[in-house]
This record gives structure tokens, C-alpha cells and sequence, in this order.
């Protein structure tokens, strides 16, 4: 098992950053991964499950299921986990105050090959996040 943290700031207000992850519909909007989210809950929920559309192609070429495992809004944090085939990886997002506007940080946990794979693509999603 491998951690890793990726951190990136930016204009949008924090409110907004964090509206951006406690809203799964928006989630496509800023992370080029995700084509669209499955679920049956329109707010992250501790114990929502569903499923991720991704791939970079135009039409999802992978499902990705998922579950939310503690949401804490006053903190703007939250924790989930995908599951792709025998592979899970653990995900942990925050949002803060940052004087340009707001700040994020993503910590991933999961087996070394597919955490330093997901790193460039996390790492590009979370500076849009953050984008005004």
C-alpha cells in the first residue's frame, strides 16, 4: 500500500470548491476523468453508494463503483472509496480558505502502481476544482 498527497489552490471562493465535491452531478464539470456519476442521492451522504463514468474518450468506457464512507460539511472534508475489479483505493478530499480564494488537498491510499497512475489525472482535477 502506498499515501500519497497532492495539494492545489485557486480562485474559486471555498464555498464553491467545496459545492463542487458535495455535489456529485458536478463532479464531470472540473475532473476530466468523470463523464458522469450514477447515483441515487443528489448530496454526499456517508454510506452513498454508486457509480463513476469515467474514461477520456467520448463515451465512459469504465464503471467504477463507489462509497462514501463520512462527510463532514463544517470541516469540508470527505472520504470515499473505488473499487475497479480486486483494486480499491482510498480517497480523502478537503477544502480550505486560501487568500488567493481556496485550497484542496487529495490524499490516496491503494496499491503503489495505480496511486502514482492516478496522480497526474488527480492532480490536474484538483487545480479545476479550485479554478474560478
Amino acid at each position: 500500500m502506498a499515501t500519497l498527497t497532492l495539494r492545489s489552490h485557486g480562485f474559486a471562493p471555498e464555498p464553491l470548491a467545496w459545492e463542487r465535491y458535495a455535489d456529485p452531478a458536478l463532479w464531470s464539470t472540473w475532473a476530466p476523468q468523470i463523464q458522469r456519476v450514477d447515483t441515487d442521492l443528489s448530496r454526499l451522504t456517508p454510506g452513498m453508494t454508486g457509480t463513476v463514468r469515467a474514461g477520456l474518450l467520448s463515451r465512459p468506457t469504465l464503471g467504477i463503483p463507489f462509497r462514501v464512507l463520512a462527510v463532514d460539511e463544517a470541516a469540508r472534508e470527505w472520504s470515499w472509496e473505488a473499487h475497479l475489479g480486486p483494486l480499491t483505493l482510498h480517497l480523502e478530499h478537503g477544502v480550505t480558505a486560501h487568500p488567493a480564494g481556496s485550497a484542496t488537498w487529495l490524499r490516496i491510499r491503494g496499491p503503489w502502481p495505480v496511486v502514482i497512475g492516478y496522480a497526474p489525472v488527480a492532480r490536474l482535477a484538483l487545480g479545476r476544482l479550485v479554478a474560478a
